[in-house]
């Protein structure tokens, strides 16, 4: 399958190796979760914001947007179960 991507669905802004200290913490503890968590509350968000601090534009975007490619892969997978199918008789 494809490989997910991570980049903000505004202006395109990717996280990468290079951030440090607290920018990372976020960044890590944010937008590499399958959905937006809150530490040490657990509230969990809809919406992202882009980290201005890093680069990025500081809009928020809705959390699954920054995750690119999930619509390949979910379209690949529906395919295979589609193919796969069989109703019994």
């Amino acid at each position: 399958m494809n490989e997910i991507k991570i980049a903000c669905p505004k202006c395109n802004w990717q996280p990468d190796a290079n951030l440090t200290g607290r920018v990372a913490a976020v960044v890590i503890g944010i937008l590499f979760l399958p959905v937006a968590v809150a530490r040490p509350c657990k509230k969990v968000w809809e919406q992202t914001q882009c980290i201005y601090l890093a680069g990025g534009c500081t809009a928020w975007s809705p959390h699954l947007d920054w995750y690119k490619g999930l619509d390949t892969i979910i379209e690949k997978l529906k395919e295979e179960i589609k193919k796969n199918w069989t109703v019994p008789v």
